[in-house]
């Protein structure tokens, strides 16, 4: 009975699926892998799961509007994570995915009703993974950048001494920057050579979001205005560097509580060893009394 059950119910959403498809008109897989190549960037692109969900998030996000602020600054976050979506369908597309998880309630409502609220949980949960997804990605991508900001500020330091050529100075540092740092010194330099230097670096400096970049940005901006600066990148690199060894020191603090339990494990283990030698001779000698 559990597997016709379960047989009628996989029957049931496939031909539920069909007559969706077919009522809403969704694209074809070759047409919608097509779309997903212009709006998302991922190596998930090839998942007809995937495909199908970016294509619903392009429909609900017709029906989907927003402020003014709120679409501009989710715009600024999604350009800086790199995800290629607008606000609407970047929000359609955790709805979407948190609702296709949500269609898992049907059939447990027939096979096993108990189980209903645990997909319910799920749903909620992925829908605020999806919506932090951009922030999380623009947060990794941050600090990767910052960590190599005592570097960057040391080498302004040093090229401040013979030339303020701000331009020149970050085409010569992207060569050895870091992926992270070396794709946005690209974007900001382009953008200085099409446009004015100052408002390159300003925008540069919202779209990163950071108060240690804003720091480097205000002093770029102040030796393109005559500032002598090389004092100023010195003790932005004295600074950097104080926050970089207290961020080390922070993540050394955070030992995984696992580790801890195999150092545990190591020291019974030493402790046994002598014990079982200590025993071993008390043995021997009482052998030898009697």
């Amino acid at each position: 009975m559990t597997i016709l059950l379960i047989l009628f119910a996989a029957l049931f959403a496939m031909g539920l699926f069909f007559i969706f498809a077919y009522v809403l008109k969704l694209p074809t897989v070759k047409a919608a892998k097509a779309m997903l190549n212009t709006e998302r960037k991922s190596k998930r692109a090839s998942q007809i799961i995937e495909i199908y969900l970016v294509s619903w998030a392009v429909k609900l996000s017709k029906i989907i509007h927003m402020d003014k602020y709120r679409k501009s600054r989710m715009s600024s976050i999604l350009k800086a994570a790199d995800i290629s979506m607008t606000p609407e369908v970047y929000t359609a597309y955790a709805i979407v995915k948190a609702g296709a998880v949500l269609t898992g309630v049907l059939p447990c409502i027939l096979i096993f009703p108990m189980l209903s609220p645990a997909f319910i949980i799920v749903a909620v949960l992925m829908y605020f993974k999806e919506s932090k997804r951009a922030d999380e990605r623009l947060r990794v991508k941050r600090e990767q950048i910052e960590s190599e900001l005592p570097r960057f500020a040391a080498t302004i330091a040093q090229s401040l001494k013979s030339s303020r050529d701000v331009l020149t100075m970050l085409e010569n540092y992207k060569k050895n920057a870091g992926a992270a740092f070396r794709r946005e010194l690209d974007i900001v330099t382009a953008d200085m050579r099409s446009s004015g230097y100052e408002s390159a670096l300003t925008r540069f400096e919202a779209r990163m979001n950071s108060s240690r970049l804003s720091d480097v940005v205000r002093g770029l901006i102040g030796v393109l205005r005559g500032d002598d600066g090389a004092v100023y990148f010195q003790m932005l690199e004295h600074d950097f560097k104080a926050f970089e060894l207290q961020r080390l020191k922070g993540e050394a603090q955070k030992i995984p509580p696992k580790i801890r339990i195999f150092s545990f494990i190591m020291l019974m283990c030493f402790m046994l060893t002598y014990l079982v030698i200590i025993a071993y001779e008390i043995l021997k000698s009482l052998g030898g009394m009697f």
